[in-house]
């Protein structure tokens, strides 16, 4: 983490389309209706955001009304309007706004329109494009992987004090587990580990083409010329004790890269949401702001665990059974015990 070491920064677009209706065309402009100056502080007279303001989710990137059609007014609505002599407005806010759980800073916008001689298709007037950029440092659940297939997830990220140090007093950067070498087989990242730990102290680069690489005894020969022992283990010691690891371990340098399913992304939450009209179940995935599937094996684990009301409650009221749904809703509201499901 220090040095700012995988730090990315994810640039995204969005994009906003200025149509020509059939009531009148869209217009982008910063006086949107029933919207709080608050949020129009950073459009120009355009509605167009400016560069280099913070935006945080459902923030307004460009202010866009479209005409409504004329609707029947109920009489109340006409003395009032001739009470007040306005008409209102009818137009409808069409904003583009930032996606849910997505954040950033402007860092450039594009504008193509037919006024500036853009070909644009048919029935379009203007194209706005918004590049919104954040730097994302690693953190907890991020995907990192070597280049062997062995990717995972970051569980911690300690201070550099707590991690295991070499004799000579080198902190480790990174801990990574042995279980996930044996079942993956993938034993071309111990010999990067033990080649590269070579070549760092005596300063080549090892170029090794697959399924020609160097031997075993070849890496460990090149650790006996930098001054290891040939097997490539260190004695370690525990950061926050000080006392020495039981065994050896091995020790050496990787290439890791950071991958693009990052937990900022994939973090999810719903509480009450939308149901789908089929099965009346809720929907999934994080972009419906749907629920999380809860499949047969992890009803096997609640059964395996004896979990019996966590489960009904799962295959019931928080899943398709709408009576129930309402009822358990009346009971939290009125502080009653949760009346039992009804069978389907």
């Amino acid at each position: 983490v220090k040095k700012s070491k995988f730090t990315s920064i994810y640039v995204e677009e969005f994009v906003c389309v200025v149509r020509d209706t059939k009531l009148g065309p869209e217009i982008t402009t910063r006086d949107i209706p029933n919207v709080g100056e608050l949020k129009l502080k950073d459009l120009d007279e355009d509605g167009i955001i400016r560069i280099g303001a913070e935006v945080r989710e459902n923030d307004i990137l460009i202010g866009k009304i479209t005409p409504k059609g004329e609707t029947e007014l109920t009489p109340e609505e006409r003395l009032l309007r001739s009470i007040f002599a306005e008409k209102a407005r009818d137009v409808k806010d069409t904003s583009l706004r930032v996606e849910h759980g997505k954040r950033g800073r402007i860092i450039g916008i594009k504008i193509f329109s037919r006024d500036l001689g853009h070909t644009l298709e048919a029935g379009i007037i203007k194209k706005i494009i918004i590049e919104v950029a954040q730097v994302r440092n690693i953190s907890v659940g991020d995907k990192l992987s070597g280049r062997h297939g062995n990717k995972g997830v970051i569980s911690k990220i300690l201070p550099e004090e707590d991690m295991p140090y070499a004799a000579d007093g080198t902190p480790i950067d990174i801990i990574l587990s042995p279980l996930g070498v044996p079942s993956r087989m993938n034993l071309g990242q111990i010999l990067e580990m033990h080649l590269g730990m070579a070549a760092n102290t005596l300063g080549y680069q090892a170029i090794v083409p697959p399924f020609l690489g160097a031997r075993h005894e070849e890496i460990g020969e090149e650790l006996k010329k930098a001054g290891f022992p040939s097997n490539g283990k260190l004695k370690l010691f525990d950061g926050r004790t000080g006392e020495a690891f039981d065994q050896d371990i091995a020790v050496g340098y990787m290439y890791m890269l950071k991958l693009h399913h990052m937990v900022e992304d994939k973090i999810h939450m719903r509480s009450i949401g939308p149901y789908s009209l089929i099965t009346q179940q809720p929907l999934g995935g994080k972009a419906q702001g749907g629920g999380q599937r809860f499949g047969e094996m992890e009803v096997w684990a609640l059964e395996g665990y004896g979990a019996a009301y966590t489960l009904r409650e799962m295959l019931t009221i928080k899943s398709d059974d709408i009576l129930g749904r309402s009822a358990t809703f009346d009971s939290i509201i009125k502080n009653e015990t949760i009346k039992p499901p009804n069978s389907p």
